[in-house]
């Protein structure tokens, strides 16, 4: 399972990267997010790309974990059929979080593409209201099968979307399982592992020494 990743670039930048229209909250760098924290997700709203911020953990649970998803499980749900169908969205990342195992240590790495370049997670939102009436937004992010790189720390990794299939992702006209299906394939191109700071493991831990290079000797800690 994914449970941390970056999305540090700056406005300006995921803008042009992503074709964003509109940009719906205070943007802002985020450097180690984790699950239950809010994110920025890019959703289609009346033909536009709108940026706008939700809260990672998709509610209510349709199985055991709501922060990464499969696309069967979510389809094979009733419930839920009508989230894939017309709530689809795409969530922007620059970097990825592991913890790589040698022995009984361990030592936190980040896992980006080339030239630390932007791409875009294929992923899910819904809205529920609460007893006060409050709406709350949520999303998860949709897995596909772990490629060389990933395939170290687990068999499965989010699902990354290139330029064209981004847009089919977002298109409502998309509605057919087997379509999407087709659009979450493993990611097989380059991908830079270097070693991070250990404090990614705290979820206060939010700025940029998160991303920069570590050396290895001060990167280890104790195996959990």
């Amino acid at each position: 399972m994914c449970r941390r990743f970056s999305m540090s670039a700056d406005l300006e930048e995921v803008s042009k990267h992503f074709g964003i229209n509109r940009v719906m909250y205070y943007y802002k760098n985020r450097y180690n997010i984790s699950p239950t924290q809010t994110m920025p997700v890019i959703i289609r709203d009346q033909g536009e790309r709108v940026l706008d911020e939700f809260r990672w953990g998709l509610v209510p649970y349709w199985g055991k974990d709501a922060v990464n998803a499969d696309l069967h499980a979510v389809h094979q749900n009733p419930t839920y059929r009508k989230t894939l169908d017309t709530r689809r969205c795409v969530i922007p990342c620059n970097g990825l979080y592991y913890w790589r195992t040698v022995g009984k240590k361990s030592y936190a790495v980040r896992v980006v593409l080339p030239n630390n370049e932007l791409f875009g997670v294929a992923g899910l939102y819904e809205t529920w209201r609460n007893a006060k009436g409050e709406d709350t937004r949520t999303c998860t992010m949709l897995m596909s099968r772990a490629n060389e790189s990933i395939r170290e720390f687990e068999d499965r990794m989010p699902a990354i979307l290139s330029t064209e299939d981004m847009e089919a992702w977002l298109h409502p006209e998309t509605e057919n399982v087997y379509q999407m299906e087709r659009l979450l394939k493993t990611y097989h191109g380059p991908m830079r592992i270097y070693p991070v700071t250990p404090l990614v493991a705290n979820d206060n831990h939010d700025d940029r020494q998160c991303i920069e290079e570590m050396d290895i000797k001060t990167a280890w800690v104790k195996s959990v």
